[in-house]
């Protein structure tokens, strides 16, 4: 999920799913947009099980002959393909959760920069490259979303979308507004430098961050509003 290096946050339920993740591994998955491998996915519960990739057509096959009437019958299946996920994939974990569950993202930046090893030093490095001001806004979205449904959660997330793109109380919209100049530098010019605003963490404040999360629309207007 990488939309921090884009100027967005994790939406389409990203609050919700992310949120749910033990400990603080949804909070540092949604900072860092870090890409994960399927070990790594069973271990922060976004996946279940593991196939064995060099067996993925015979698994394909097979599963066409699952009998879904039968409770069993894909239990079988998955018993069949799956192999065992490596308890180890998830050798920082102890550190995600010590610094990842800090109240504020110059806190949680400021610890990484002081633990000296390998893992937090690359982890520093990787948040200082993303927008600063969607790093706030996701931290405070995951948080949000942990005490949400569903359908609150993509309520919000559609509002904060429309926030991303028609940012008016920072008076900035379209090609100006923080998405889209992450795309530019992602996607169009591939340049690779994004001009955020602000330029640094430290730089963002809570007036900020806490109108990404007021809806556009009254409750009876919303676009969601019949999701339950």
């Amino acid at each position: 999920m990488p939309e921090t290096n884009i100027g967005l946050f994790p939406d389409v339920g990203g609050g919700y799913f992310l949120s749910r993740c033990p400990g603080s591994t949804g909070e540092w998955l949604a900072l860092t947009g870090e890409v994960i491998g399927a070990d790594a996915a069973v271990a922060v519960q976004l996946a279940d099980h593991v196939l064995d990739a060099g067996r993925l057509q015979e698994a394909w096959d097979a599963l066409a002959g699952v009998d879904w009437e039968s409770a069993g019958s894909l239990d079988t299946w998955i018993a069949t393909f799956s192999i065992a996920a490596r308890g180890d994939s998830m050798g920082a974990r102890d550190q995600i959760d010590a610094c990842f569950s800090l109240s504020e993202v110059p806190t949680i930046v400021s610890a990484l920069e002081a633990d000296r090893s390998e893992w937090a030093q690359y982890t520093a490095a990787t948040l200082r490259k993303r927008s600063p001001l969607m790093l706030h806004v996701v931290l405070e979205q995951v948080r949000k979303a942990r005490t949400m449904s569903l359908a609150e959660d993509l309520r919000m997330e559609r509002d904060m979308v429309r926030h991303c793109f028609v940012t008016r109380h920072l008076d900035r919209a379209g090609a100006r507004s923080e998405t889209v100049e992450g795309i530019r530098a992602l996607a169009v010019d591939k340049d690779h430098q994004p001009q955020w605003n602000p330029a640094r963490i430290e730089d963002v404040t809570t007036a900020m961050v806490a109108p990404f999360f007021d809806s556009p629309w009254p409750a009876n207007a919303h676009p969601l509003r019949t999701l339950r």
